[in-house]
């Protein structure tokens, strides 16, 4: 693209290699100007190459094919190796007339479009790492005035200052000579500036008239314009169009939602951006054939500005979106029901299996709870809050906690604006359920206690049964026990009533770790049987690997050690068919506690050093860490 520092690049990479004698007989250079509104032709550039090979006025040949014949004459017969660089190619017919006839010689092009349809090797760059943006940007000040102690004074304001530049080089240039202009004022304060507007290629090009070092303009936006110009309609529309899409990668079905066309034209019209340098295919793991795609952040900013700008486009853009959240809700319905699929449920199409619809949730991640928080603008609340219900499940089984808090609260709220009150009664819920997790249970109780009158006021006597049985965990958090054994009995008594036997499962399970809590150690057992026989009974793994490990811990207590072990391996066991790697580090580290109290530390460190590498698979780093230690000390 467009600022990437392609001749910066020549142009040191040149220099250095006829410091080491590469070549002996120098470099050429010609600016070909591609992008110009009158680029340099092939005819124009050979006359500059003679010129500099020292063929002028009478002996130049009158005709162009006299010129070249002579160019490539002079080159066969230069013994010492020369380097041609032919900088901001737009087109191969700029270039290949002025190949040398001979493999002598090295040429050197520059453009941001690759040259596909010919075989030459290929060097892309990417934009720069941070801290080499921020060297190039201290570099940039201190060179102008050593005693500029801003970088120093203000690391990360610069760090924020690379960032929104894109770590593109022309940006982070013009960022420097805005910053010289405006010295002695902070870098906050043109990081604030930048923050403020929409289009942030427009702030930087704040610079009239400056140049680099090399003569170019420092100049941003008109750049992406005339990259942006030379695009056919089609094209042109997609890159809009992906510059709106959620998150900072998107697979290419997501692109075809947006632009409303089938794969294999969204992957086409990709493919063929992406040979503008516009956008890049993300390199995925090995073995993964889903391609993603990556729009630099200026490029999205400048194709965003576009939109705004237009009215017919805004609107194209609007419906756009609209597309890509119905598609989005699709695919997360589909991937809910295959996690919280039980046999003899419809199988979601969609996802043959567990792994497959966990790996979809995985990729998207990013952009599905991007696409959730646009339920702030009301043309989208009714399909955001559907999304977001969707994500609950995976997000809490991922353990993705504040991504879950932010999802509930904009869902919340949109419910709320839309009058949507069995929506808001969910938000709340799944609020409170963040919050627990986080470890702030006051909080979750209150959410949890919004989420209950509504769902009481709505009559939904199912939503009411799920709002008393998260109520009553959150209770139970809080050191409630009896408060938390008297919410799940009344959630007990409505999924029954209700004909819901896997949450009726899952309030036996609450009900059981409450008594257990107060003592009632053989009620407590019961509880956790009569859970763990109905998990069974409806095929429900996961639950019945949670079951098995509370009545094991309550047998643990009881000093029932050999049935806990047993329980303790029997929970083990489904959870890593079920790949609930932190329940199953919950269960290994719960064994190990048994096996040392037991007299076994042999079993006992190998125990914990299972648990940590489960939490570890798990992204539970501080759990994985404290097993590590228990490992340890037993060694």
């Amino acid at each position: 693209m467009g600022g990437i520092g392609k001749t910066a690049l020549a142009l040191e990479a040149a220099h250095r290699a006829c410091r080491k004698g590469w070549f002996p007989g120098g470099a050429l250079f010609v600016d070909l100007r591609g992008y110009d509104d009158d680029p340099v032709t092939a005819d124009q550039a050979v006359l500059a190459l003679l010129d500099a090979l020292g063929i002028r006025g009478p002996d130049l040949p009158a005709t162009a094919t006299g010129q070249y014949d002579t160019y490539r004459a002079l080159l066969a017969a230069r013994r010492d190796r020369t380097l041609l660089i032919l900088d901001n190619v737009s087109d191969p017919r700029q270039f290949l007339p002025l190949l040398p006839g001979t493999d002598h010689h090295r040429v050197l092009v520059t453009s941001r479009e690759r040259p596909d349809a010919l075989p030459v090797r290929r060097i892309d760059l990417d934009p720069l790492a941070a801290d080499e943006s921020v060297a190039l940007v201290t570099r940039a000040l201190l060179d102008a005035d050593e005693r500029d102690d801003r970088p120093a004074r203000e690391p990360e304001a610069l760090g924020e200052l690379a960032e929104l530049c894109g770590h593109l080089p022309l940006a982070l240039q013009i960022a420097a000579a805005m910053l010289r202009r405006r010295h002695p004022r902070a870098i906050a304060s043109l990081v604030r500036d930048i923050r403020r507007t929409a289009d942030r290629t427009v702030v930087l090009d704040g610079v009239p008239g400056g140049t680099d070092q090399y003569g170019r303009s420092l100049i941003l936006r008109p750049v992406l314009e005339t990259s942006y110009r030379r695009l056919p309609a089609d094209q042109a529309r997609l890159l809009r169009l992906l510059a709106l899409a959620p998150g900072t990668e998107t697979a290419t079905s997501t692109v075809a939602a947006l632009a409303d066309v089938g794969w294999e034209t969204a992957l086409s019209l990709l493919e063929d951006l992406a040979a503008t340098c516009l956008v890049t295919r993300v390199r995925g793991a090995e073995g993964e054939t889903v391609p993603r795609w990556l729009v630099h952040d200026l490029v999205r900013a400048f194709a965003a500005g576009v939109v705004a700008a237009r009215p017919g486009l805004t609107e194209e853009g609007e419906a756009a979106r609209e597309r890509a959240l119905e598609f989005y809700v699709m695919c997360a319905s589909q991937a809910n029901a295959r996690l919280r699929w039980l046999p003899g449920r419809p199988e979601p199409e969609l996802f043959p299996d567990r792994p497959r619809a966990l790996a979809w949730l995985d990729r998207e991640r990013a952009g599905l709870v991007a696409a959730v928080q646009w339920a702030a603008e009301e043309r989208y609340a009714r399909l955001s809050v559907p999304l977001a219900e969707f994500l609950a499940e995976y997000l809490e089984w991922r353990r993705y906690f504040d991504d879950w808090l932010t999802v509930a609260g904009v869902a919340r709220d949109a419910a709320h604006r839309t009058g949507d009150r069995r929506g808001e009664a969910v938000g709340w819920d799944y609020l409170g359920l963040a919050l627990r997790n986080l470890g702030r249970t006051e909080e979750a109780i209150d959410a949890h206690l919004h989420a209950l009158e509504l769902s009481r006021a709505d009559g939904d006597r199912s939503g009411e049964a799920v709002r008393w049985g998260h109520l009553g965990n959150a209770l139970r958090r809080a050191g409630r026990p009896q408060e938390a054994i008297d919410a799940h009995l009344r959630a007990r008594a409505l999924h029954q009533d209700e004909g819901n036997p896997r949450e009726e499962a899952d309030e036996w399970n609450n009900i059981a770790l409450s008594l257990h809590d107060v003592g009632r150690t053989e009620e407590a057992v019961d509880a956790q049987v009569r859970a763990r026989d109905l998990y069974l009974a409806l095929g429900d793994l996961h639950g019945a690997g949670i079951a098995w490990n509370n009545l094991a811990r309550t047998w643990e207590v009881a000093g029932r050690t050999a049935e806990a072990i047993e329980a303790y391996g029997n929970a083990l066991e489904l959870e890593r068919e079920f790949e609930n790697w932190y329940d199953a580090g919950l269960t290994l580290s719960n064994l190990a506690r048994v096996h040392a109290n037991a007299g076994a530390p042999d079993r006992a460190r190998a125990a914990f050093l299972e648990a940590a590498a489960a939490y570890t698979r798990a992204r539970a780093p501080a759990e994985a860490a404290a097993c590590q230690s228990r490992a340890d000390a037993l060694t």
